[in-house]
């Protein structure tokens, strides 16, 4: 019987790299979101980190990410839950709530491309923080 670490062991359970493996490769995290100071409400925006490649949906220096944008969350069992701008579609969102990861998701298809072509990822529609200016220009009603 094949194990399959995504749908059969908790988070706490995986190791380093089952745990880099739940990553989908959308991007949707690395996206800036703007928050509502009144009502604490967040709302996405099109423009992505600097770090993000947007055509792949991975960052481009992952292991020295903090040293170029300190405030980028290192996502860990213990904060998953906790971390409410997490995209809906989030892989460690979905299995820290107990759900499963969706159709597209490389792990259930087999194809890394699948994220794109579901058009669950970053590819195509987003712009570079070096580019993007106000970030009240570029918010989008898209579901992240």
């Amino acid at each position: 019987m094949t194990i399959k670490f995504w749908e059969d062991l908790p988070l706490e359970a995986l190791d380093r790299a089952q745990w880099e493996a739940l990553c989908d490769g959308c991007g949707k995290c690395c996206l800036h979101k703007l928050e509502d100071e009144e009502t604490g409400e967040l709302f996405a925006t099109n423009v992505a980190c600097k770090l993000l490649d947007r055509r792949m949906g991975l960052c481009k220096d992952y292991k020295h990410r903090r040293a170029y944008v300190p405030e980028c969350v290192r996502l860990t069992t213990r904060n998953v839950a906790d971390i409410e701008w997490l995209p809906t579609t989030c892989a460690y969102r979905l299995r820290a709530n107990g759900e499963k990861l969706p159709d597209w998701h490389y792990l259930v298809s087999g194809d890394r491309e699948a994220v794109h072509q579901a058009g669950e990822s970053t590819r195509g529609w987003t712009i570079s923080e070096e580019d993007a200016g106000d970030l009240e220009h570029h918010m989008t009603d898209r579901r992240l």
